[in-house]
């Protein structure tokens, strides 16, 4: 399996492919010192070979080594990847409690609980 992982900074996001295909991104919004990941997605037929792991950690890798500034993870799976890696966790703008309550917050007005 030969991944590649590629920013393409015209859409504001993070594009993961596989032999040749793009089968995922990473969507992002930027503001001043910031990175919000804000939606994450693989194609169905590709889930359960670890690819949004692997986009999220090249992704967070990039953003590190050309100092994009401080992560804000807004999509709930940004968020539970982030918590299970604390190495990254220097990155954050606010504690992953933070996003970790936030993504609960939003999940129950969402489902009106």
């Amino acid at each position: 399996m030969t991944t590649k992982v590629i920013h393409n900074s015209d859409l504001n996001r993070y594009e993961i492919w596989l032999e040749g295909g793009k089968v995922g991104h990473a969507d992002y919004t930027r503001m001043p010192g910031e990175i919000h990941f804000v939606h994450t997605e693989v194609d169905p037929a590709h889930q359960g070979k670890s690819l949004a792991g692997i986009l999220m950690q090249e992704s967070i890798d990039h953003v590190r080594e050309n100092n994009m500034g401080k992560v804000v993870p807004v999509c709930s799976y940004v968020v539970m990847w982030m918590q299970r890696h604390p190495e990254t966790h220097d990155l954050l703008l606010n504690p992953i409690d933070d996003a970790v309550a936030a993504m609960k917050a939003r999940k129950a007005n969402h489902f009106g609980g």
